[in-house]
């Protein structure tokens, strides 16, 4: 089977987590409450976001959903036109696209964007299942992008010499 299909099939898995854990924690943990899951590391607490990352554009929700679907619809298209080819833009790709449409969901759907993820160690915002993919894809796609974009997928102009200065002849 090739990466790429690995890939979609991974993003696909990680969405499925995604809804699965929001949907467990909002019939099992009242909102605002918390419920130890790694003690003194991660606690389990139940958050509507109703914006973004530490809850930028809150109340923006239309904003928001707009947003994403481009970040995830622009995405898509460089992975189909397989404008990124080299594995780790793939899979980078792959998790940005999982973690966008996990969020997007929770608009469409609810209105606000279900959290249940907290640092206890740091004073850090809460997050979910789609925001870890979301970052992760972002890490990822940034060391794709910094040693292995130019290497393996950046295309080459149609006439190498368009920039070449002209000898006169």
């Amino acid at each position: 089977m090739p990466f790429t299909a690995l890939s979609a099939l991974l993003a696909l898995a990680l969405l499925a987590l995604d809804q699965w854990v929001k949907r467990y924690i909002t019939l099992t943990l009242p909102l605002g409450e918390t419920r130890p899951l790694l003690p003194g590391f991660v606690e389990l607490k139940a958050v509507h976001n109703y914006g973004a990352a530490w809850s930028s554009f809150s109340g923006m929700r239309w904003l928001l959903v707009i947003a994403t679907s481009c970040i995830v619809l622009a995405l898509l298209a460089l992975l189909v036109r397989r404008v990124v080819r080299h594995p780790l833009g793939v899979l980078a790709g792959c998790l940005i696209i999982s973690g966008g449409l996990g969020n997007i969901l929770d608009r469409l759907r609810l209105g606000y964007v279900v959290d249940m993820f907290n640092f206890q160690f740091i004073d850090y915002p809460v997050f979910n299942v789609a925001d870890m993919c979301i970052v992760s894809g972002c890490v990822l796609g940034l060391i794709y992008y910094q040693w292995f974009y130019e290497k393996y997928d950046k295309r080459e102009k149609a006439d190498g010499n368009a920039d070449a200065p002209s000898r006169g002849t």
